[in-house]
């Protein structure tokens, strides 16, 4: 089992990333800054619950970031906006010297692995119980795993490329780390720790090709869970505390709902222009439908829950439970009873196109499409035009390059 965990040289990077020693002044322009934490003034192993705390956010941070990219890449919505380097995206033509992939994709992941991974070379009281170690494990867990489905090969902690295999394998130990001891914990957060490992666990497996173990792990996930990361309208301090996809709608006018998610659909909350005043960054993008499932700064973004485990177990279970959860889902979008073909292959992309609606930008629909691509519709499609003028037509990649700023300073890449 290859969990990746160990790199010194990264732990002191995150330990310098995290802590802003301020510089001395002298005299009278000496002054104290509540908002800065002394590195001397540290105490890892009393502070391991901060730390933890952070890594947590540090990963929600990322999360947000990679539902925003992800959904230009797989048509979720458009790219709204200018910047050469995130219509990049939008073709599906991600290039490795692309600074918005390395500054905004690549650079949260790897930031919240390594956040994670500081914990976990702390030597924390009572280890099997320690509900920093089993929060650590998870949100470890969570950025390799969206790196395994994301990027066409990993790497961590200035360590050697991995496959997508790899990748998978140190979520799955990881996951299972976590939710070791977040149940020994037997706290509330222990426990639901355990849950939202559980769900990623599930998701992880079924990614590796181990149907029959994903929906085990799918089923042990309780009636009702769900897990959201809570954000708040901080003005001081958006790109850490908000909602990412709400200031990327609001400020900057960057994300404009594609047409394949324009339905009538419970599940799928926009709003067409005339109902809005929000201008689009880019006046060459056309009509600017805004997304209302995180219409604040504060809104909440969910993470894992059962009905996420439930899809994940009908995937795994094939067509007669996949038909089952179809009906029970188009109930719940307000639609009319499936009537299309039984065909397993047919029932999978009706499966799938319910799933995205369900799961609409929350960051699963390019893990599914890599496994499932030929079920997932509404994909940019290879060499068509690109909707706005001036850009080249749509590319073929299916996953993110590593940017050059990793393999150019990584000794580990040829």
């Amino acid at each position: 089992m290859r969990i990746h965990s160990s790199a010194r040289s990264v732990t002191r990077w995150v330990t310098a990333a995290a802590l802003v020693a301020s510089a001395g002044c002298s005299g009278f322009l000496e002054v104290d800054n509540p908002n800065v934490i002394d590195a001397d003034d540290l105490d890892p192993v009393a502070d391991a619950t901060t730390l933890a705390n952070s890594a947590q956010q540090t990963y929600a941070v990322a999360l947000g970031w990679g539902i925003m990219y992800g959904s230009w890449f797989t048509g979720e919505s458009d790219v709204a906006e200018t910047f050469p380097t995130r219509n990049e995206y939008g073709r599906r033509e991600v290039t490795t010297a692309n600074g918005s992939h390395n500054t905004d994709v690549w650079t949260p992941l790897s930031r919240a692995a390594a956040s994670a991974h500081l914990v976990l070379e702390l030597d924390l009281p009572n280890p099997t119980t320690n509900i920093n170690y089993a929060r650590s494990h998870t949100w470890l867990a969570y950025s390799f795993l969206r790196m395994a489905e994301q990027f066409c090969q990993g790497t961590v902690y200035g360590g050697p490329p991995l496959t997508t295999a790899d990748m998978l394998d140190s979520a799955i130990a990881n996951f299972n780390q976590a939710i070791t001891i977040g149940t020994a914990n037997a706290t509330t957060a222990g426990v639901q720790l355990a849950n939202v490992s559980r769900v990623g666990l599930a998701r992880a497996l079924l990614q590796d090709g181990q149907g029959a173990a994903a929906a085990t792990a799918a089923n042990a996930v309780p009636a009702g869970f769900t897990f959201s990361f809570p954000f708040v309208d901080d003005a001081g301090n958006r790109g850490r505390l908000s909602n990412l996809l709400w200031q990327f709608t609001f400020d900057r006018g960057s994300i404009s709902v594609n047409p394949t998610f324009r339905v009538a659909d419970s599940r799928i909350a926009y709003l067409a222009p005339g109902a809005h005043s929000l201008s689009a960054q880019d006046a060459n993008a056309g009509p600017f439908f805004i997304q209302q499932k995180y219409p604040a700064y504060a809104s909440p973004v969910r993470v894992a829950s059962k009905i996420e485990a439930d899809y994940i177990a009908a995937e795994a279970g094939g067509t007669a439970a996949q038909l089952a959860l179809i009906a029970t889902e188009r109930a719940a979008g307000g639609l009319p009873v499936y009537g299309g073909p039984t065909d397993a292959a047919s029932v999978l992309t009706e499966f799938m196109t319910q799933k995205h609606r369900r799961f609409w930008l929350e960051g699963q629909r390019m893990g599914d499409w890599r496994r499932n691509p030929n079920a997932v519709i509404g994909i940019p499609v290879p060499g068509a035009a690109y909707f706005k003028p001036g850009f080249s037509p749509i590319g073929n990649q299916t996953c993110y390059p590593l940017p050059l700023a990793e393999t150019d300073n990584n000794p580990n890449f040829p």
